[in-house]
Formats: C-alpha cells, sequence, structure tokens
C-alpha cells in the first residue's frame, strides 16, 4: 500500500509538472511567433482568412494594451477542473498570428518616422504667450515676408548735403568745402572734380553728416540700376547711385523714374554709393509709384486747357503764337525751321513763357546735335532743366539722352504730371537713329533706312493729353531747306503727325524781320477748344483779311500792330468786324 501511494503521488507531481511544461511551451511558442518574421506570413492568405483576421485584429486594437498570451491562456481554464485532468495545448490560428505580428511590426516602424521632438519639462510647461513670442523672435532672425520692412535710422538735426549741388560746384569752392571738413590742402591739388567730390562726401559721412541725391532711373539687364544724374545730361560717371534689384520691386520702379532719397557711401570692395533709404518717386510717395497706371494704357484726348505764352514782357512772338497757333496741355507741335531763322530763340521765349505763367509744369528742354555756346546759352537763359548732347557726340549717346528723357517723362505722365519737351531738333534725332539701327535693306530716299523713323516717331508721338489727369506736350523743330534730300524725306514723314505747326520763313529772318513767322501757315487743329469765343471769332475775321496778302506783307503788319499794343486784349479791341484790312 505504501509502495502503491508513492507511485500515486509520484504521478500526481509528474502531471503537475508536464501541466507547468505545457503552459510554459505554449506561451515561449507564441512570443517566438511575435518575435520573428517568416516569409510564409508576408504570402497571401484567402479572402475568408484575411476577414477572420482582420475581425481578430480589431479586438487586439481595442484592447487597453499588450497582454501576454500566457496569462490568458491560464486564465482560460476554469475553477473548477480537476488536477488530474490533462490540460490541452491551446494553439494560435495562423491568421491570428499573422495579423498580430503585422499589427506588431507596424507599431516598431511607425515608432522612427515621426518622433517625438524631444522637448525639455521646462519647454512643455511654458505659457502659450512666451511661445508667442519665442516665435515672432524667431520670424525677425529667419525673415517673415509679411513683416513691416523698416527703414535706417532717419536723424532730421543731421548735417545735410546733396551730391547733385556739388556737380554743379566749382572747384576752389569745393576744395574750401574739403578743408573745413578736415582733408589736407596739399593733398587736394592733383584730385581731379569727380575725386574731389569723393573726397568730400566722405569726410561728410565721417563727421556724421548725411547725403541726399536725386536722378533718373536707368536698369540695367541685370536687374540693379543707376540713378544718372540730370547735371552730367544722364551721361554714365563715378558718382551714380546704386539702386539694388530688391529696392526696385519693392518700390515698382521703371527706367526714367526720378528718385530721391538718402544714400550711403561705399563699403569695401564697392565702386559706387549706395540708396539707403527712398524718400519720394517722381514727386510723390513711394507708395503711389505702386499702384500707377502704365503709361500705354492711359487715354489720350485733344487738348482741352492752353498755356497763356504772354509774358509782362509783351514780346510779340509768343502774342502771336498765343493767337495764331495756340499750345495747349498735351500739343504735338512741330516748329518748320529753315536756317538761321531764329528757332532756337523761338524755344527759348517759349521756355520762358511756360516757367513764368505755369510754374507747375515740369519743363525739359532737350538739344541735340547742337553747338556748346547754344547749350550754355540755354542753360544760363532758361529755369528748366536742360538735357544736351553736342555735335562732337557719338549718335549712340544723342539717341541714349533722348530715350533717357522721353521715359522720363513718361513716368512723370504716370503720376499725373504736367510735362513740357522743347526738343531741337527732331531731324537730327532720326539722323541719330538712322545711324544706329540695324540695316533693314530698305533704304529710303536720302540714304534713310526704312527702320530709322520708327522710335523718332515714337518719342514724337508720346505727346498727349491724359484723360484722367496729367499731359506730356513735345515742341519740336524740324529743319527745311538745308540741302540735304535727307532731312527733306525726314521732315515729310512728321508732316502730318503734329496737331500744331508753326513755320518760320528764311526771307523775313534776311530782312531782319523778328519774329520770321509765315503766320498765314501756321495753325493748331481743333483751336476752337483752346480759344475763347471773343479770340475765336476776332482770328476768323484776321485770317480773313490775311489771305489774300503775300506771306511777307502780312508778317510785317501783324509784327508791327503787335509792337504798338501792349497785350493781345487791346489788340483785339482795336480791330472792326468788317472784315477789310483797313479794320487793322
Amino acid at each position: 500500500m505504501d509502495l502503491q501511494e508513492s507511485q500515486l503521488t509520484t504521478a500526481k507531481v509528474v502531471k503537475k509538472v508536464r501541466k507547468k511544461a505545457i503552459v510554459i511551451k505554449a506561451s515561449n511558442n507564441e512570443e517566438s511567433q511575435d518575435d520573428i518574421v517568416d516569409e510564409k506570413s508576408t504570402q497571401e492568405t484567402p479572402e475568408s482568412v484575411k476577414n477572420e483576421g482582420i475581425a481578430e485584429s480589431g479586438g487586439l486594437a481595442e484592447s487597453a494594451g499588450p497582454t501576454d498570451s500566457s496569462e490568458s491562456i491560464e486564465t482560460s481554464e476554469s475553477p473548477g477542473v480537476s488536477e488530474e485532468k490533462e490540460p490541452v495545448e491551446k494553439t494560435v490560428s495562423p491568421a491570428r498570428l499573422k495579423i498580430h505580428k503585422q499589427v506588431r511590426v507596424e507599431e516598431r516602424e511607425e515608432a522612427p518616422s515621426n518622433p517625438e521632438p524631444d522637448v525639455s519639462e521646462t519647454e512643455k510647461v511654458k505659457p502659450q504667450g512666451q511661445e508667442q513670442t519665442r516665435g515672432r523672435r524667431r520670424g525677425k532672425k529667419g525673415g517673415n515676408g509679411n513683416r513691416p520692412i523698416k527703414g535706417p535710422k532717419h536723424d532730421p538735426d543731421a548735417p545735410k548735403l546733396q551730391i547733385n549741388d556739388l556737380s554743379v560746384t566749382t572747384m576752389p569752392h569745393l576744395r574750401e568745402m574739403a578743408e573745413d571738413l578736415g582733408l589736407k590742402k596739399e593733398d587736394l591739388i592733383p584730385l581731379k572734380k569727380q575725386e574731389l567730390i569723393f573726397r568730400v562726401l566722405t569726410a561728410h559721412i565721417e563727421k556724421g553728416g548725411v547725403i541726399y541725391a536725386y536722378g533718373s532711373l536707368e536698369i540695367l539687364p541685370d536687374g540693379y540700376g543707376f540713378l544718372r544724374s540730370p547735371q552730367n545730361s544722364y551721361l554714365p560717371g563715378t558718382d551714380d547711385i546704386y539702386i539694388s534689384p530688391s529696392q526696385i520691386r519693392l518700390f515698382n520702379l521703371k527706367t526714367g523714374d526720378t528718385v530721391y532719397g538718402q544714400i550711403r557711401s561705399p563699403k569695401e570692395g564697392e565702386r559706387f554709393f549706395a540708396m539707403l533709404r527712398v524718400v519720394n518717386v517722381n514727386f510723390d510717395e513711394p507708395s503711389v509709384a505702386q499702384t500707377r497706371v502704365a503709361f500705354e494704357n492711359l487715354t489720350p484726348l485733344y487738348p482741352t486747357e492752353r498755356m497763356d505764352m504772354e509774358t509782362r514782357i509783351g514780346d510779340p512772338s509768343t502774342r502771336i503764337i498765343n493767337l495764331f497757333c495756340p499750345i495747349g496741355k498735351g500739343q504735338r507741335g512741330l516748329i518748320v525751321s529753315p536756317p538761321k531763322s531764329g528757332k532756337t530763340v523761338i524755344l527759348q521765349k517759349i521756355a520762358n513763357a511756360i516757367t513764368e505763367n505755369h510754374p507747375d509744369v515740369y519743363l525739359i528742354v532737350l538739344l541735340i546735335d547742337e553747338r556748346p555756346e547754344e547749350v550754355t546759352d540755354m542753360q544760363r537763359g532758361v529755369q528748366g532743366e536742360v538735357i544736351a548732347s553736342t555735335f562732337d557726340e557719338q549718335a549712340t549717346r544723342h539717341v541714349q539722352v533722348a530715350e533717357m528723357v522721353l521715359e522720363k517723362a513718361r513716368r512723370l505722365v504716370e503720376h499725373k504730371k504736367d510735362v513740357v519737351i522743347l526738343l531741337d531738333s527732331i531731324t537730327r534725332l532720326a539722323r541719330a537713329y538712322n545711324q544706329t539701327v540695324p540695316t533693314s535693306g530698305k533704304i529710303l530716299s536720302g540714304g534713310v533706312d526704312s527702320n530709322a523713323l520708327h522710335k523718332p516717331k515714337r518719342f514724337f508721338g508720346a505727346a498727349r493729353n491724359i484723360e484722367d489727369g496729367g499731359s506730356l506736350t513735345i515742341i519740336a523743330t524740324a529743319l527745311i531747306e538745308t540741302g540735304s534730300r535727307m532731312d527733306e524725306v525726314i521732315f515729310e514723314e512728321f508732316k502730318g503727325t503734329g496737331n500744331m505747326e508753326l513755320v518760320l520763313d528764311r526771307r523775313l529772318a534776311d530782312k531782319r524781320v523778328y519774329p520770321a513767322f509765315n503766320v498765314k501757315k501756321s495753325s493748331t487743329r481743333k483751336e476752337d477748344l483752346l480759344l475763347n469765343d471773343l479770340e475765336l471769332n476776332k482770328m476768323w475775321v484776321l485770317r480773313k483779311v490775311l489771305s489774300p496778302m503775300d506771306d511777307m506783307e502780312s508778317a510785317e503788319m501783324i509784327v508791327d500792330k503787335m509792337r504798338k499794343t501792349k497785350n493781345n486784349e487791346a489788340f483785339l479791341k482795336g480791330m472792326n468786324t468788317s472784315g477789310t484790312a483797313r479794320d487793322l
């Protein structure tokens, strides 16, 4: 009995040990299936197995957390089972193992792809306000595109100096300024004017002063530009101001814009002064240039506002122009002149009349292929901007000056300014274009290329009165009776393009009758828009009286009557309306 009881006890112990071994074996088996990726698990399974695995995986995903498979097997046993009962090894379906394994693998793969930021505990507990402050500081450092752009610090009390004034200052005065700024006299003697100006500007900045400059912008093909000085007739020089591409894009600048602002001296490795702060563009705030309408999109109209040419001196030249061929804002006028008939003097008198009676009009006198002494006389006798390219310059220089003046005038008209260009002469400008344009193979009579007259016509055709404000008036001289067939062809091309024509007579000039106007051939289109009713009726009667008379006789009579009266009002009141020569 003792032996039998001992055998039974031994059998029970063996069963318990075997039971524990089976449970451990099952748990180890499932763990090995989870950790080892088998090639068989990547094979496709039937649709039914997939659905079963998806259903079971949903249960796994919804569980609170991953549980050990051995614990789940042990808790599945009911507590009422006898110890002697042979435990059954519970197996897991291949589909369940596959889905469970895929979930575990996906969790492992997703962890490195989106790692959580390594944030310290102090950053996690920072309030939201500090987070925003830190973000704004980071934005300033990195360059936020929406932040307001701040210019350099501006000191209104700092001593100011304008570089354009130095360009017209004499050398002795420049040396005195340099000595006042602390430069040695012996070091200034060998310097040229541009070098001396550079020394003065540099010393002025070192003493805490500021420099301002203005000029017309010329944008180069590389995207940056330079301010060309009108004192230098827009000729490139060492005192030009550099404009960066970012400033050009920011203020919507174009070639011809008149820019005024504060500049800085060149840094190490730089050659030009640079724009530091833009004060105005075309005499307006910089914001106006960003919303302007292009010149090509503006609506042209007939001139409706007359520019009064009658001055206090009572000069007969401008008084005759005021009645026989009135000039309005936006006029496209042509002065047809033989040589030595006084066309340059007429332009000078027109310029002075505009300056006296219309100070708000921006006046530009453009002299192309003229004599240097006439340029000096015009600069001293006209209170306006005089741009010149003398006859000793190359044709490319004539073209460059004319195009810069035209672009500047167009930009001012875009800002609703009234601009007047007095050109002397359009014939010589057409000659310059004829030498510079590429040869087309089509040569007109006189040696004029067929493409040479396109840009001069574009220049002359830019004159117009704008519907919404602003105007561009161009009064140009055209040469005739020069003995050149080319000049005759150029005049014939421009003959019908203007809406005002003033004809000078060489015979009157030879008799020293000035102004040498051919009043019978001089006229203005749509003059009824410029003259009042009284002037219009009187002029109809006057032309009727002058019609049967000779050109020289009629001109001499008009000049004589003009000299006997103080102004045009007195001249018209002294007329009768019967339509006979005795009325004058």
